[in-house]
Formats: structure tokens, sequence, C-alpha cells
């Protein structure tokens, strides 16, 4: 039974900095790569950020560069999202999901298994 959870969204204020977890069950931790995507009311999913456990390859969007960063602690098969310098576009509900043939760019059909979300809130 594979799960994923994520966890660890909070209110922050306007340039603070909060760290996602990502647990992972059910999968063979070094066969995948994890995804953050991130979904506001009436607005689509945006892929945030991406590592993969089998070539160590990471993905970032424009938007995030030079603030967030990922990295993964295998021996509890978790991977973290790191953001700092937190504007309030960043709120939404982060998710975070398991690919087994993830290798650059970012295709929500890529990814197979999904977690539930974890609220962001940044206030200005």
């Amino acid at each position: 039974d594979v799960q994923l959870q994520a966890s660890g969204g909070s209110f922050v204020q306007t340039g603070g900095s909060l760290r996602l977890s990502c647990v992972v069950s059910g999968l063979s931790f070094g066969d995948i790569a994890i995804g953050w995507f991130r979904q506001t009311p009436g607005k689509g999913r945006e892929a945030v950020s991406c590592l993969s456990m089998y070539h160590g390859s990471t993905y970032f969007a424009d938007t995030v560069k030079g603030r967030f960063s990922i990295s993964s602690d295998n021996a509890r098969n978790t991977v973290y999202l790191s953001m700092n310098g937190l504007k309030p576009e960043d709120t939404a509900v982060y998710y975070c999901a398991a690919s087994t043939r993830w290798y650059s760019g970012i295709r929500e059909s890529d990814f197979d298994s999904w977690g539930q979300g974890t609220q962001v809130t940044v206030s200005s």
C-alpha cells in the first residue's frame, strides 16, 4: 500500500521560512523521484520542485529558484522542501508525489502516487 504523507505547512510572515516533509512508504525509496506541487483555489496545480533518488537530479520552478531547496533523508524515507524568503504568492496547498520515471521537466502524468496536501499561508 503506497502512502505519501506531506506535513510541515503553517502560517508564516513574508520573508519567513518553512520546511515541508514528505514521508514515503510502500515504495523502494531509491527507485523513485519525489515532486512537490502546489495548488490554490481556482488555479491549476503548479510543479514546484523535484528530486530523484536514482540519479540525483533536481528541478525548481522559476518562481522559487534561489529561495527553495530540496533534500532527502534516505534512512527515514523522507524528502524535504525547504522554503526561504516566503512571499504571499507562495500561499497554497502543497502536495508531494512519487514517480518511477522522472528525469527532467515536470509532467503530472509521470507521478503515480500522491499524498494529501499541507497548507502554507504567507501573510503580508
